[in-house]
């Protein structure tokens, strides 16, 4: 996984609660096996009129948030079944950080076991970001070292339990974790072995 430390980029807004997996990344684009490429079927029947023509009328289409790496979103983002696929496709369609009032928890255990932030605020909070970067002002900074959000004028501070907070920083998976214990791990089997 990349290190997150600092992240500046282009928000983009999506003022919806509820947003489930489901729509997330819809069912019939899951049989893939890699982690990677499920980014062009984000939000795929939102973004897509039913002959494959773009949506024109779905937020992340219009030009504003194009090349948005920071999502804004409504109360309860990624409800829905416990798919991992979700946070794949919106880190793998350009995301690193997702700001909404209130997520799911197995999506918001997914995000950070996947290097993807997903920041809680409170409802008013999102409510100014939003605002925000409807008025153009879509460049914000993430600061995840101190747990801040700051935009034009206005910043706001998150919450993040220490431990999703050091292995985003180190860009450690639980893969990584394990590992760094693998000379207590080989000691402990060499000793159980000898036994």
């Amino acid at each position: 996984m990349n290190p997150i430390r600092i992240h500046r980029g282009k928000a983009a807004v999506l003022d919806r609660v509820n947003v489930d997996t489901d729509q997330i990344i819809p069912k019939q684009f899951l049989k893939r096996i890699e982690r990677t490429g499920f980014g062009q079927f984000l939000f795929y029947d939102w973004r897509y009129e039913a002959e494959g023509k773009e949506n024109l009328d779905f937020e992340l289409n219009h030009p504003s948030a194009k090349g948005a790496s920071i999502l804004i979103s409504g109360d309860n983002f990624g409800c829905g079944s416990s798919r991992e696929h979700a946070p794949w496709a919106l880190y793998d369609y350009g995301f690193k950080v997702v700001i909404a009032s209130s997520f799911a928890d197995i999506f918001y255990n997914n995000c950070v076991k996947n290097g993807l932030l997903p920041i809680r605020l409170s409802d008013e909070e999102v409510k100014t970001w939003m605002t925000l970067v409807n008025e153009g002002k879509s460049h914000i900074t993430v600061d995840l070292l101190e747990q801040k959000v700051i935009g034009d004028r206005i910043e706001s501070s998150f919450e993040i339990d220490p431990h999703w907070k050091k292995m985003l920083i180190n860009g450690w998976d639980e893969i990584d974790l394990t590992l760094k214990l693998e000379e207590h791990i080989t000691n402990f089997e060499a000793s159980y072995t000898s036994q």
